[in-house]
C-alpha cells in the first residue's frame, strides 16, 4: 500500500542530489555565481565593516585577483557593494598559454627601485606591514615572503621593505638565461640597516653588562669588610727630610707653614690684644709666634699684610704690642719663629 509513494520519494531525492552536485555549490555568504572566460566568480556582498583584505581571507584567495576580476577596485569597500571574488573550479578546455606577471598596481610605479629592481617603500610614521599592504593591494604574507620577515614582524620608521618585486617586469620564457627568480623572487635577507640596529643593539647591552658589574664589583668592596691583608710594616723607617714640629690638632696635619725670621712691634698699636702683620699668612689665621732666645711663645691673629716698604725689608713678622710683652724680649729686633696653618 505504502510501496509506491516510498519509491516517488526515493526517485525525486535522488534527482535533486544529482541536480546539486552537477552544479557550483557557492559560499554560505556569497548571493550567487557567474562563469566568465573559463573563472568561476562569486558574488560577494559587502557587509559593514568588511575589507577587501577580510574578503580575500574569507575566500582564501589573493587580493590582486580580487582587484583584477573587480576591473581594478581601488579604496575601500562600500557597505552593500556587490563585488565579483574568482574562483578556479572549472576545468579548462585546452591548456592555457603561460600568462605574464601582472603589472604592479599604479600606486608602486612612483616608487624607487633598489639593484635587483625591486620596488621599495620607506616606512613612514604609523605605518604597519598590514597597512603598507592595504596601501599597495597586496597581502602581509606576500610583504614577508619577497623580505624575509618572521610571523608578526613590526616594521621600524626609516626601514625599507620590498614592496613589489623585479618580476613585475617579465622577461620571455624562451630566453634560456632569464633566471627562474624573475617569475617568483626568492625571500630576501633583511635590510642592511636592521643587521646594524642588531649590532648595535648588541653592543650596548654588552657595553651595559660590563658597567653594571663594575657597579657590583665597587659596591661589594665598599660595603664588605676589610679583606685585603694589611700591608707590611716597613722594616727601616725612611728619614724624614727635615725634622718638623709634631702637630698639636689634627687641623695642622693637613699642610703647616713653619718659618724662622726678625720679628719687631707694630709702632701704631694700641690695643691690649695679640695681634700680627705678616707678609703671606691669610687675614684671621692664628699664628704661633715663638722667641728663639727665651721659648716664650704666644698666639696672635692675624689682621693684615706687612707692607712691603724697606723698613720691612728684613722683618718676618709685626707684633702688637702685648704680644711683644708676653714674648718678654728687651730687643727692638729680635728672631722668632712662627707656625701656622694657612
Amino acid at each position: 500500500m505504502f510501496r509506491f509513494p516510498l519509491l516517488t520519494a526515493a526517485f525525486v531525492f535522488t534527482g535533486l542530489s544529482a541536480g546539486a552536485a552537477s552544479g557550483p555549490v557557492a559560499p554560505p555568504d556569497s548571493i550567487g555565481v557567474e562563469y566568465r572566460g573559463n573563472k568561476l566568480l562569486i558574488k560577494h556582498r559587502v557587509t559593514p565593516g568588511e575589507t577587501l583584505y577580510g574578503v580575500a581571507r574569507r575566500y582564501k584567495v589573493p587580493v590582486e585577483d580580487i582587484v583584477e576580476a573587480n576591473s581594478g577596485q581601488k579604496g575601500a569597500l562600500v557597505t552593500g557593494q556587490l563585488i565579483l571574488v574568482p574562483r578556479n573550479r572549472v576545468v579548462l578546455t585546452q591548456p592555457a598559454a603561460p600568462k605574464a606577471t601582472v603589472a604592479a598596481p599604479a600606486a608602486t610605479r612612483s616608487l624607487p627601485t633598489d639593484a635587483r629592481g625591486n620596488r621599495v617603500y620607506k616606512v613612514e610614521p604609523g605605518m604597519t606591514l598590514f597597512a603598507i599592504a592595504r596601501r599597495f593591494q597586496t597581502t602581509p604574507a606576500e610583504l614577508a615572503r619577497l623580505n624575509g620577515f618572521p610571523a608578526n614582524y613590526n616594521v621600524r620608521v626609516g626601514q625599507l621593505v620590498v614592496v613589489a618585486g623585479s618580476a613585475a617586469a617579465p622577461a620571455p620564457v624562451a630566453r634560456p638565461t632569464t633566471p627562474v627568480a624573475t617569475t617568483r623572487p626568492a625571500p630576501t635577507t633583511r635590510p642592511e640597516r636592521d643587521e646594524e640596529a642588531e649590532r648595535d643593539a648588541r653592543e650596548a647591552r654588552e657595553k651595559e653588562a660590563r658597567e653594571r658589574a663594575a657597579r657590583e664589583r665597587a659596591r661589594d668592596s665598599a660595603t664588605s669588610p676589610a679583606v685585603t691583608p694589611p700591608a707590611p710594616a716597613p722594616t727601616t723607617p725612611a728619614p724624614a727630610p727635615e725634622k718638623e714640629k709634631a702637630p698639636s690638632r689634627a687641623s695642622e696635619i693637613v699642610r703647616r707653614v713653619s718659618e724662622s725670621g726678625l720679628a719687631t712691634a707694630i709702632q701704631t698699636d694700641a690695643s691690649d690684644k695679640y695681634l700680627a702683620l705678616h707678609k703671606t699668612a691669610p687675614v684671621g689665621t692664628i699664628m704661633e709666634v715663638k722667641n728663639i732666645m727665651n721659648g716664650q711663645s704666644v698666639y696672635v691673629r692675624v689682621i693684615g699684610q706687612l707692607p712691603d716698604t724697606g723698613e720691612n725689608t728684613n722683618i718676618l713678622v709685626r707684633l702688637s704690642k702685648r704680644a711683644v710683652q708676653r714674648l718678654a724680649t728687651p730687643d727692638q729686633r729680635f728672631r722668632v719663629e712662627t707656625n701656622y696653618v694657612p
